[in-house]
């Protein structure tokens, strides 16, 4: 009974859990020995608090033996990216700079799950201040690839990947700045959603880039994801770019788009992303899978042409300046005098040296290099030449949506160019590294919604095909990945991560 309910997704433990096959504590402690028995091999999560999560679930099943009306989610398991900031709880960034922090107060996406009655398990492993692409940057040691333990399982969000795909979790919460949510999806065999930039209150997030970073879920069908996004999204008076608007109906998208009937969808596909002429840096197995996807749509009767967008070629080299940029700025904040760790206060040196001790030794290697980077892009004579053309650039590629978005209803690309790569091949090579998130660029600095959604496997490994929409229209995403997720399970008969489960 354990492991089937870690095997179920967030429907199926809702239906357990209302027709009373399956109680709250049940499913949280299944979920907990699940952890106790994979995670040493996976490193997944970075604080697992099980009294907390089973008080809180005995609470949920003292209130549905009482015949309370409870919130929807009731009881249902959540775990949370160690970057969103959670009342009481651990809370690092992935760094030792942080190390020990508890906060006083939850983040707004971790507020809103605790309101609709989600049950926390904990805390899950990332790239240090979310500056990564494989969860190696991790101050707590790197996570593994439930489909390979010897592979990155993607990032920053590693850490959320690998505990719902490794089954230690049934959905749960990432950040994506430059594609942390949609690439470790992809490589993982995930659906990973990144919202609208101010669809979700970043209020409580730990910030890198903050007109970058946005909060999503992760989960293991389109139709969890669509469901998360509802309970965390909508305005927040907290977060001064929220975006003051009714958000769309997700779940429905969903299921309407699980229907197999895409008909009246045009769908672009992106030429700069891996067509024609731009295939450097691309596996042919990804590309392969990709293609088949892209059939697979137009099966479902979308229309697809081409669709060209140049300054794409672009957002790589904008990126890593405008988000060390802001880097630089934002974590100037941690300089062991207010909280987190703090090195060489003995008395006998004066605030710079231990501000300076303190962050030589509390930030990593990556996180060093963005701030050099992004205060050097940043300082006199230099602003205009690097951050300011790159912020032009990024005026281009919000551009070159608009136009396209005059002709399709949505835009397609794989999610990666790669399928995860080994642990330890890039650590030491950033430019490789930076080189995984090629594909999920564009979207960021735009600001706009996209979601990764399996569409097939390379060499045995997980791909993802990236959807992207015009700014608010989160739904088509949804439409559109559920109508792929359908036919592709049609295919093969079964569920994607079924393969997955298979071999545990």
């Amino acid at each position: 009974m354990s492991t089937e309910l870690t095997r179920l997704d967030v429907a199926g433990l809702r239906a357990a859990l209302a027709g009373g096959s399956a109680s709250a504590v049940e499913v949280a402690q299944a979920h907990l020995d699940a952890i106790a028995a994979a995670d040493g091999a996976l490193n997944s999560y970075l604080h697992v608090d099980g009294e907390a999560a089973l008080a809180t679930a005995a609470e949920v099943d003292r209130r549905r033996a009482a015949g309370e009306e409870l919130a929807p989610l009731a009881g249902v398991p959540v775990a949370l990216k160690d970057v969103v900031v959670t009342d009481g709880v651990p809370t690092t960034s992935g760094s030792r700079i942080l190390e020990g922090w508890r906060p006083p107060y939850d983040a707004t996406v971790a507020a809103r799950l605790k309101a609709a009655g989600t049950v926390l398990l904990g805390k899950t492993n990332m790239d240090e201040f979310a500056m990564g692409s494989s969860t190696e940057n991790s101050a707590y040691g790197p996570t593994r690839n439930p489909w390979d333990h010897d592979r990155i399982p993607g990032g920053s969000s590693g850490g959320s990947s690998a505990a719902v795909a490794g089954f230690l979790a049934p959905w749960s919460i990432g950040t994506d700045t430059g594609g942390s949510i949609r690439q470790p999806a992809a490589v993982t065999g995930l659906v990973g959603h990144k919202p609208t930039y101010g669809s979700v209150s970043r209020y409580g997030l730990i910030a890198f880039s903050s007109s970058l970073d946005q909060a999503g879920p992760m989960a293991r069908t389109v139709a969890d994801a669509a469901l998360m996004h509802e309970v965390i999204g909508g305005h927040d008076p907290r977060d001064s770019t929220s975006i003051e608007a009714p958000a769309a109906p997700y779940v429905e998208a969903a299921r309407q788009g699980a229907t197999g009937d895409l008909s009246g969808m045009t769908v672009g596909v992106v030429r700069e992303l891996g067509g024609e002429g731009h295939t450097d840096g691309y596996e042919a197995g990804v590309l392969d899978a990709f293609r088949a996807g892209v059939d697979q749509l137009r099966a479902l009767g979308a229309e697809v042409r081409e669709v060209s967008c140049p300054s794409f070629d672009l957002a790589l080299a904008a990126y890593y300046l405008i988000a060390p940029s802001e880097a630089s700025s934002n974590l100037s904040r941690f300089d062991g005098v207010r909280y987190g760790l703090r090195v060489g206060d003995d008395g006998s040196r004066d605030l710079d040296e231990v501000m300076a001790m303190t962050r030589a030794q509390g930030f990593g290697p990556e996180v060093k290099r963005r701030i050099m980077l992004g205060t050097y892009a940043l300082s006199a004579g230099y602003y205009d030449a690097y951050y300011g053309q790159a912020q032009k650039v990024r005026t281009l590629i919000a551009g070159d949506f608009a136009r396209s978005f005059g002709d399709v209803d949505v835009l397609v690309s794989p999610t990666s160019p790669i399928v995860a790569f080994p642990l330890g091949q890039r650590v030491d090579d950033p430019l490789a590294m930076y080189a995984a998130d090629l594909c999920t660029l564009p979207a960021s600095l735009a600001g706009l919604p996209a979601i990764s959604v399996p569409c097939g496997l390379s060499e045995g490994l997980p791909v993802g095909l990236q959807v992207m929409a015009p700014a608010m229209a989160d739904d088509r995403c949804y439409r559109v990945a559920a109508g792929l997720e359908a036919a592709q399970d049609a295919a093969r008969g079964g569920r994607f991560l079924d393969q997955l489960a298979a071999r545990a």
